[in-house]
């Protein structure tokens, strides 16, 4: 797979680009901590395993194909980040949780945790077709199997993912322990959010259907 350190050099140029994830690891880790904010990076994983298998499998290409399945996915997500940006903005304060019942129970705020980046990612349509479109132009027929390099290619996007969302989740720690002698900082950095994760939502709701 000789076009291997390209299909990299694209994953880093894409994962440095502020998007709903980066979005969503930082003010967990800033709000919640960073192993709160490492069990966001692993639904974030989850779901783009599950874009690329998708991809493999050629369901992507459906919901190209079928613009109200589209259009469907992309109301869901919409709407998904609105709320979050929304409930964010509504917090009393940043390091409030963004869901108070998780207070009571670790596991519980874990997996609250992880299912926000699991449905952040899942169902924003744009990262499966993303991953229908790039993925074929590094997979060679002449260079041996394309499956097992389709699996290749799959892990190193989901792997490279999963390791910036851990750099993130580390910078948005330091950032928490900034803000707790700042509390201006604190409330800036909740509206701004705030604003970041209402305006991927409205540039979802807004974007042409491939």
């Amino acid at each position: 797979m000789a076009n291997l350190g390209v299909f990299i050099g694209a994953l880093v140029a894409v994962y440095l680009v502020p998007g709903p994830d980066m979005v969503l690891v930082l003010q967990t880790a800033s709000t919640q901590g960073r192993r709160q904010a490492l069990a966001t990076a692993i639904g974030l994983g989850v779901a783009r395993a599950a874009h690329v298998t998708l991809a493999a499998i050629g369901l992507a290409a459906l919901l190209k194909a079928v613009p109200w399945a589209f259009e469907l996915v992309r109301l869901v997500g919409v709407v998904y980040l609105v709320w979050l940006g929304l409930k964010l903005a509504r917090a009393s304060s940043l390091t409030a949780d963004l869901d108070d019942s998780t207070v009571a129970s670790s596991s519980r705020a874990y997996r609250a945790a992880m299912w926000r980046g699991l449905l952040t990612n899942i169902t924003n349509p744009k990262a499966l077709l993303f991953c229908s479109v790039l993925l074929p132009q590094f997979v060679d027929a002449g260079a041996g199997p394309v499956g097992m390099q389709f699996l290749v290619l799959g892990v190193v996007l989901v792997a490279l993912g999963l390791a910036f969302d851990i750099l993130y989740a580390f910078v948005g720690g330091a950032m928490r322990q900034w803000m707790q002698r700042r509390p201006f900082a604190e409330t800036l950095q909740r509206w701004t959010f705030a604003a970041m994760l209402i305006g991927f939502g409205a540039r979802l709701a807004v974007a042409a259907r491939p």
